[in-house]
């Protein structure tokens, strides 16, 4: 009938008739085997039947093994994995094996005619095993069924690698290819998921082990085994088996980890005394353990088993001998520093509950903290890998400015040349760019893209010389300034990465902070807002829950010294006030002293924090920890000077904007003006100089005299950045605004008047520049604000010295004159470091130069009534601009500083009426 059976089951005929009736024979035979086996453990004509029984019985296991187990396996490898019949097939291949002993799988293996054919069918074998285990035929939750097929795989695998060690191991008969299929198939029997034993409840664990054991520990010792009996032939499986026996290892069961992982020690020995080095084994070993790590592989125990390994120095090889492992000799930091740079949570349920993925945060972090250590152990593919990965992860939630940064760092490793690309290609970039030069241009233009999908100007990529089309456009483009987010995470609940840091955010384009905070909070369902802006105290930090603290802070520009003595673009100089900035400010105001309730300048002090990143922002993360914080108190002279600061270079900014741009809307503009000469809105000179230039206030603080200078000059340096911004609006302002600059005029002429006579005139030096028709523009010191190294610049205004006109004639009129001055061409402003001088002189008491201007006005307004009044006098120099006689004021500014002794005349169109209401706010 097996004849018959065979030939049925090789041509596919009757096969539902075929596999009842082998199943049927199985059935027969294993029970006999049984009756066989308990007639053998009684005594006497028992135990003799017993024995005459089982060797009958072998007799015909041995006869279905040589005639159906080979048709068996092929029939299984041609079904499809669909079929239905495929199944039974495997329950009658693992049936049969169930029935072989040691003597059955001896015989088999020596009937092989040759041992090309035994090769044969042990490949066959392997690799039928090794997809069955891949891909089982049977449910995961058939328990039985499964692990009846792991039990009689693990016992044939065993009793195959004897037979290659008996046969394919020798220098002559060393078959390569077998023995790889043989340590896959070992590895991929030890890592299937049905013996992962961790990951069942306890009751199904504690089934399994009675029943079956653990068949890792054993398959695992195999496999150790095995390794150790090639010899010298270990070599030629480094490193293409450093991934399986790493995925072996990584498996957590002790027992096994301990006997499989000096493996790898042996493959570092093996590789040093061939080549003198084991670089293959740490490239190998780098890639494949990122890998695994990454994608969650390994514990705290796995790493300190993996840390046991012993460096390999040459020295320590010489000889034979090995160095014990130390703290410092593990062959890289392999396993420490891996996990820690791609598990920054540091622990199941950081987050709140171990079913909630990670938010945005966590994911950037796995891919920014290994790139670090992969630059600092030099290497390059990984670093490159984990860029793109990291820029790829900033696309998708649309960061486009920290994916363009990424890029950037991978850009600035390339050079200008047409030397090849060593380091495999990344992205999307066509494998045709063979040139370091074509993928450096390929990547800046990516990043310049990005860049302007980000809303950042390109101050990082190089400019073409001319700039391109795309580039002057970005540059064109008003981008908006974004704002930063100082964040703390306070508590023991946060997890070790978090826990007790500040970290400074970059908001999204036009971010609320209130939207910010609830993107920020999704996190943490269960963390706690704190509402005040003061470090928490102790019993915040140490308790066990969590506590989040966020406000925003405002970014302090850095100084740049390839800016000074340079005419630059506002809108880079306007970037590096917002963008690459590693300092970060928050000013919390505070009252100190006797109150005032009419003048709130007179105590407000100001308590600055400042934040220092670990690195500038923006770059390639959206957020930076915080490495040191200082603190600082700002008296409220000092924030007078500051206000003060920020006024005149906002004006600066907004007259800079409108020259370069005349197409500019005006609104903004006359809104700025507006609000700070109009008396109706103005009160700041009134309040500073209540607070601050009394004589009472000097007395009392006598080492602020040179502060109370500085906030003078700076009042008085707003005139000339005034009259610069009306002149502009006077041009472009439209005739529905005609009346609403008027008024503004008026309003200026009243200020300029009073502050002139108080505070001296100051004048801005300015030439015309006829150079190709460029613009006027003015320039902010790019530190100016810094009052420590207020009164070491000066803002100069120096060009080409005109032609000399002649003299008007002297029967031409004031308006005709102004008007020609009004209509010169563009002047350019621009700046010089110089050596500060004190320029101003005894300003006259406050009530008496009101009574003085007031005087003076009564005089003119008594005149006929269509009489012009005369402009404000001026220096005659001031017809013809030079660099000579100039002073520097004690803020720094440089131009014409003139005496305040002597008031000058009132200018024209000055309403009376208007003039006094300004005089009494100022005395107010």
């Amino acid at each position: 009938a097996v004849p018959i059976l065979q030939d049925l089951i090789e041509k596919g005929e009757e096969e539902d008739a075929c596999i009842e009736l082998l199943s049927n024979i199985l059935e027969v035979l294993y029970k006999a085997q049984k009756r066989a086996e308990e007639l053998r453990a009684g005594e006497g004509r028992h135990k003799e039947r017993g024995d005459a029984e089982l060797v009958k019985v072998k007799k015909h296991i041995q006869l279905i093994l040589e005639q159906l187990l080979h048709t068996v396996n092929r029939r299984v490898i041609v079904l499809d994995r669909e079929n239905p019949l495929r199944s039974h097939y495997v329950a009658c291949m693992a049936a049969i094996l169930s029935q072989m002993d040691k003597d059955h799988y001896s015989s088999y293996i020596q009937a092989f005619p040759s041992r090309p054919e035994l090769m044969d069918f042990l490949m066959e074998t392997f690799i039928l095993f090794k997809d069955l285990i891949g891909k089982t035929v049977y449910p995961s939750d058939w328990m039985v069924m499964n692990m009846v097929q792991n039990r009689e795989f693990l016992r044939a695998i065993n009793h195959f690698a004897a037979t290659l060690t008996e046969m394919f191991l020798r220098n002559s008969s060393f078959e390569l290819q077998l023995w790889n299929n043989y340590f896959h198939l070992a590895v991929a029997f030890l890592t299937q998921d049905s013996l992962q034993l961790e990951n069942f409840s306890q009751a199904k664990r504690n089934s399994i082990l009675d029943k079956y054991g653990d068949m890792r520990a054993a398959i695992g010792a195999s496999i150790r085994d095995m390794w150790y009996n090639l010899g010298h032939r270990k070599i030629e499986f480094i490193p293409g088996m450093v991934g399986p026996i790493l995925e072996m290892t990584l498996v957590p069961e002790l027992e096994l980890r301990k006997s499989t992982i000096p493996i790898f020690f042996d493959m570092m020995l093996c590789e040093h005394q061939l080549t003198q080095s084991f670089s293959r084994f740490e490239d190998e070993i780098l890639r494949k353990l990122d890998s695994e790590v990454e994608g969650g592989r390994g514990d705290e125990q796995y790493k300190q088993l993996f840390e046991s390994i012993p460096r390999v120095p040459r020295t320590c090889l010489l000889g034979g001998t090995i160095q014990p492992p130390t703290a410092e000799s593990s062959p890289v930091p392999l396993w420490g520093q891996s996990q820690q740079h791609c598990d920054p949570e540091q622990g199941e349920g950081a987050w709140g509950a171990p079913h909630v993925p990670p938010p945005e945060a966590t994911q950037m972090a796995s891919s920014a903290l290994p790139q670090n250590f992969y630059k600092e152990i030099d290497r390059q593919a990984m670093y490159i890998r984990y860029l793109y990965k990291l820029k790829d992860l900033h696309v998708s939630y649309e960061n486009y400015t920290e994916g363009a940064y990424t890029l950037l760092l991978h850009a600035r490793l390339l050079k200008w040349s047409d030397e090849a690309n060593t380091a495999p290609m990344q992205g999307l970039h066509s494998p045709s760019l063979h040139t370091q030069r074509q993928l450096k241009e390929a990547l800046y233009n990516q990043i310049i893209d990005y860049f302007d999908q980000g809303k950042v100007s390109t101050a990082n990529v190089p400019l073409a010389d001319p700039p391109s089309p795309r580039q002057l456009k970005i540059l064109k483009v008003l981008r908006p300034s974004p704002d930063y987010f100082a964040v703390g995470y306070y508590g023991q609940g946060f997890p070790t990465f978090l826990r007790n840091k500040v970290f400074i955010y970059r908001g999204k384009e036009y971010e609320r902070r209130e939207d910010f905070e609830m993107r920020l909070l999704n996190p943490f369902p269960n963390a706690e807002k704190l509402k005040s802006t003061s470090p928490p105290g102790q019993d915040i930090t140490s308790s066990p829950g969590q506590y989040i603290q966020c406000f925003t802070v405002q970014p302090v520009e850095e100084a740049k010294v390839r800016f000074r003595n340079r005419s630059i673009p506002e809108q880079i100089t306007n970037f590096y006030k917002a963008n690459h900035v590693q300092r970060f400010s928050y000013s919390r105001p505070f009252k100190k002293g006797p109150k005032d309730p009419d003048n709130e300048f007179a105590n407000m002090w100001i308590e600055r924090t400042t934040f220092i990143t670990a690195y500038p922002l923006p770059g390639i993360l959206r957020w930076f920890a915080v490495t040191s914080t200082t603190t600082t108190i700002i008296s409220p002279l000092g924030n007078a000077i500051e206000t003060m600061m920020k006024t005149n270079e906002k004006i600066m900014s907004e007259i800079n904007r409108h020259q370069n741009d005349p197409s500019l809307p005006v609104n903004p503009l006359s809104m700025l003006l507006n609000g700070i000469v109009d008396p109706a809105v103005m009160g700041g000179f009134a309040k500073y100089e209540t607070a601050f230039f009394q004589e009472s206030y000097l007395q009392e603080h006598p080492g602020d005299e040179g502060n109370i200078e500085k906030l003078k000059d700076l009042i008085a340096w707003q005139i000339p950045l005034l009259a610069e911004g009306i002149r502009i609006h006077r041009r472009k302002v439209t005739e529905d605004l005609r009346p609403f600059h008027e008024r503004m005029e008026q309003c200026f002429a009243q200020l300029r008047a009073k502050v002139e006579s108080q505070y001296g005139v100051r004048e801005m030096v300015c030439c015309e520049d006829r150079r190709s028709g460029r613009p006027r523009s003015m320039a902010w010191g790019p530190d100016w604000d810094q009052l420590s190294h207020a009164g070491d610049r000066q803002v100069l205004c120096t060009a080409a010295t005109p032609t000399p006109k002649a003299a008007p004639c002297s029967s031409e009129s004031e308006d005709g004159r102004s008007e020609r001055k009004e209509n010169r061409s563009s002047a350019f402003f621009s700046y010089r470091r110089q050596d500060p001088r004190q320029s101003i002189s005894e300003l006259p008491e406050p009530k008496e130069e009101k009574r003085r201007l007031s005087r003076n006005m009564s005089e003119s307004s008594l005149g006929s009534s269509d009489r012009k009044q005369p402009p404000p006098s001026r220096d005659a120099t001031g017809a013809q601009p030079s660099t000579a006689g100039l002073s520097l004021s004690p803020t720094g500014f440089g131009g014409r500083v003139k005496s305040a002794s002597k008031a000058p005349p009132l200018p024209r169109k000055i309403s009376p009426t208007v003039y006094e209401t300004f005089l009494e706010q100022s005395d107010a």
